[in-house]
């Protein structure tokens, strides 16, 4: 890892140089040049141990971590950081020019054009937030929604897609309904049954449904087109989906799944600078939702998915640095990525049905699942098992303790090394003796 430093200085060293005195134009094709430099053979073969530690090399996440909770917070690589930071340094030698002057219009539209490839999804549909709970917000504040209309989630719902809506319902006039979803039988579920555990609650009254692609607690993959179709012939008029577990990680044709709404933050599986987010908005939600925070460019962005962008400065170059966050992610190549994700989970459920002690508890198949899955220490509570092993080995995993949720999630990135995977089960291991 300690190779990785020279490179961050010479990406910004070398782009600074070039940045003097040339035209906007210019100063992008070299950092683009540079940008490709420091990405060369990215291509990953799953198989190829060698491959994947070289990967692990362009990070630079803490080599005495044992980190597996990207799905809570990934980590950057080493050459989308070195752009992030030169695009800053290049805003502060003229502000307004950067910020204001429209020098980074096109690049803005570069990451809209970014993001939507890795939603399937034209660029005009696709909005830049700062995180999936902003797109909620949105959604929560802003759909035509009254009296009797019912908003429907389950359990499974992260705080940030559920929270918004019983914020907003006494004021707007609707109720907001959860049930019970049973994540504890999440590895008896399948397909089929995950969808009618969400039909059979919807009521002529639901207006909106709302679930995570991938939830974030056991890993269950919900069905997105045949949930939609559902949904819809039973009635709901608006369907959103928590996305913050899937861009990156799976692919996704959003048009083509029927889903009204689809929202994420690109810092966990894409990798990008933290303080970013992505919203897809269907066409006719262009019109029909209500902005959350306006300023001037409400006349200009009407009918637009720039108009539910419109709160002024933010932070453009990090804004930027998605579109190289997206391009490393292209150049690993989108097949071998899912691959390498299928067979760290592959490699994950043999270890555990293999070792006594622990429990699989997510679903049994990945097409069912994703790169975060639960495993009980039997006879354990989660939280101090998580406790011990973060005091004693620095394993970052995300610890659910309570009557019916007794885990601890691990969620390896693209570029987790087997030896780290084999590390944490024996831990586990170790802790249920």
């Amino acid at each position: 890892m300690s190779g990785t430093s020279p490179t961050r200085r010479g990406f910004l060293g070398s782009l600074m140089t070039a940045a003097v005195g040339l035209p906007v134009a210019a100063r992008f094709a070299e950092a683009a040049e540079l940008f490709a430099e420091r990405t060369s053979g990215l291509r990953l073969a799953t198989s190829d141990e060698a491959a994947v530690r070289a990967l692990r090399a362009r990070y630079l996440l803490d080599p005495e971590l044992l980190y597996l909770n990207h799905a809570s917070i990934g980590t950057v690589p080493a050459a989308v950081h070195e752009a992030h930071v030169a695009y800053a340094a290049l805003c502060e030698e003229n502000p307004w020019l950067y910020m204001w002057g429209g020098a980074w219009e096109e690049a803005r539209e570069e990451a809209r054009a970014a993001v939507g490839r890795l939603m399937g999804s034209p660029p005009d549909r696709v909005a830049l937030t700062h995180n999936t709970t902003e797109g909620f917000n949105l959604l929560a504040s802003g759909l035509p929604l009254g009296g009797g209309d019912e908003v429907l989630f389950s359990s499974l719902n992260h705080d940030g897609a559920s929270v918004c809506w019983e914020h907003q319902a006494a004021a707007r006039g609707y109720r907001v309904r959860r049930f019970d979803f049973p994540a504890e039988r999440a590895s008896e579920l399948t397909p089929d049954e995950v969808i009618d555990l969400y039909v059979r609650e919807i009521t002529d009254d639901t207006r909106v449904l709302v679930f995570p692609h991938v939830d974030n607690s056991v890993g269950v993959r919900h069905p997105l087109s045949g949930l939609v179709a559902r949904a819809k012939a039973r009635g709901v008029r608006w369907v959103a989906v928590d996305g913050a577990q899937t861009v990156g990680m799976i692919p996704l044709d959003l048009p083509a799944s029927g889903v009204d709404a689809y929202a994420g933050s690109p810092h966990k599986w894409v990798q990008s600078p933290k303080g970013l987010g992505v919203l897809y908005l269907a066409p006719e939600l262009h019109s029909e939702l209500r902005p959350m925070w306006v300023t001037w460019g409400q006349s200009r962005w009407a009918g637009t998915v720039r108009a539910f962008e419109d709160y002024g400065t933010r932070n453009l170059p990090e804004l930027l640095a998605l579109t190289d966050a997206v391009r490393f992610q292209e150049e690993i190549g989108q097949d071998e990525k899912l691959a390498r994700y299928r067979a760290m989970w592959s490699r994950i459920r043999e270890r555990v049905r293999s070792t006594d002690g622990l429990s699989w508890r997510s679903p049994e198949s990945f097409e069912g699942g994703a790169s975060l899955v639960a495993v009980e220490v039997t006879g354990r509570n989660a939280g101090e098992v998580g406790g011990e092993l973060l005091a004693s080995h620095r394993l970052i995993a995300r610890a659910f303790g309570g009557a019916r949720l007794n885990h601890i999630r691990l969620s390896p990135n693209v570029a987790t090394l087997d030896d780290e995977i084999d590390a944490v089960i024996d831990l586990l291991e170790a802790a249920a003796r």
